[in-house]
């Protein structure tokens, strides 16, 4: 396999297929939830608490995960991760009350946060800095896949095996991927017996047809002092303006389709699927377009910044649009430009702390941005019964007023460079 190797899209292939299956996971609850609410005796705000509760232990997930992927590295840390997770939805199948399924989900968040700082850190593991954005969004786009498979999945397995069978179902998918992972997997690029020179020295970005040299010893930061860089909190501050944009969408779109067009479970999962078809094409499309900046000479700052502005100029205006929409059909087209805007940006601010730091300390600001992009999102998700009494217009307008905050956060970071030695050096 070392002549013309291309281990590295195998890997980020088999992370995309990872976060597909972690997609199909969280969105069941959201899709079977009018029937789940029926038989348990559950409310909208129930609702709020199962998401809150979910996005807690995410946020430390995220962070414990992002460690964790630092100390013992992507192949054991993925393979932690998914079969908590796949345990964990498959647990959902005995819940009978809001306090065992609350149960479930805190367990189900922990364990599903491995997958963004793990991806981050095998993403600049594995990819140079000209690649490494569009490989963010291949495993992005197995995010939006997720969500256009999940709702007309879960919703056809509902209606065949009810909601504990669905559940039971779905979490054997990931308990089946880990061994493919731990096959292909085997070591780092520097290491892998699969890799070939040629791909080991694009890899390592060495001069084609040289010998790797060894690496210099890096700058890896402990946590103070990989948040005493001014990237760090312009990195952290974006997620926290931008990811609950992502998360309106991911935890209530179905609900939204239920009360606004009183849809039923079935008719759901024929439309909660076209807004993640916009995801998974912005995902590609910022990906590649901050890559052919970059090889079109542009400096990986101003690739990476301009993308996401240019994600930002999409969102805003087709959230306000999503205010109007009075036809499920122009929702939907709406919400879809959203996210397609939000994957442009999104895409390239992941890659952003393997653009400052070196391998050691990537993981960790990958996590401690992911704990950031859970406390915006628990505010929203609080403010979203609060505020949808009437209508969802309210909710959408103020997520709105968030992507120029976020585009600001990412402006005032100070060069997107490699950073190689404690900050005021």
């Amino acid at each position: 396999m070392k002549q013309g190797s291309a281990v590295r899209w195998t890997i980020i292939g088999l992370i995309a297929i990872a976060t597909v299956i972690n997609y199909i996971d969280r969105n069941a609850l959201a899709v079977m939830w009018p029937q789940i609410s029926a038989d348990i005796g559950a409310t909208k705000e129930d609702y709020a608490l199962l998401v809150t509760v979910f996005m807690l232990l995410y946020a430390a997930g995220q962070f414990a995960f992002g460690r964790l992927f630092d100390i013992i590295g992507v192949r054991l840390g993925f393979a932690v991760s998914i079969i908590g997770w796949s345990i964990s939805i498959a647990l959902h199948a005995i819940s009978h009350s809001v306090t065992s399924f609350a149960v479930f989900r805190a367990m189900l968040g922990i364990s599903e946060a491995g997958a963004w700082p793990g991806a981050v850190k095998a993403n600049a593991e594995w990819f140079p800095p000209k690649e490494r954005a569009f490989a963010q969004g291949i495993f992005n786009a197995g995010a939006s896949i997720g969500a256009i498979i999940s709702a007309p999945l879960i919703a056809m397995l509902f209606l065949w095996i009810g909601w504990k069978g669905t559940f039971l179902l779905i979490g054997s998918l990931g308990l089946v991927w880990v061994l493919p992972w731990l096959v292909v997997y085997r070591a780092g690029p520097d290491r892998h017996p699969w890799v070939s020179a040629a791909e080991r020295a694009l890899i390592l970005d060495a001069p084609a047809g040289e010998a790797v040299a060894p690496a210099a010893p890096a700058y890896v930061p402990g946590l103070r002092q990989i948040m005493s860089h001014r990237q760090s909190w312009g990195i952290v501050l974006s997620r926290f303006f931008i990811d609950p944009i992502w998360w309106l969408f991911v935890s209530w779109l179905p609900i939204y389709l239920a009360e606004t067009f009183h849809f039923d479970i079935k008719q759901i999962g024929l439309f909660a699927w076209v807004p993640f078809v916009g995801a998974m094409l912005g995902s590609l499309s910022g990906g590649w377009l901050s890559g052919r900046l970059i090889a079109a000479g542009w400096s990986v700052n101003n690739a990476r910044k301009w993308t996401i502005t240019l994600g930002g100029v999409v969102m805003a205006p087709a959230l306000v649009g999503a205010v109007f929409a009075a036809d499920p059909v122009v929702a939907v087209l709406a919400i879809a430009a959203v996210l397609f805007g939000f994957q442009v940006a999104i895409g390239n601010i992941q890659t952003l702390p393997g653009d400052v730091f070196h391998g050691g300390a990537v993981g960790s600001l990958a996590g401690i941005g992911g704990m950031a992009a859970v406390a915006g999102t628990l505010v929203t998700t609080w403010l979203v019964p609060v505020m949808t009494g009437e209508s969802y217009a309210p909710i959408f307008i103020l997520v709105a007023a968030l992507v120029p905050l976020s585009l600001l956060a990412i402006w005032l970071a100070g060069p997107i460079e490699k950073v190689d030695g404690p900050a005021g050096r």
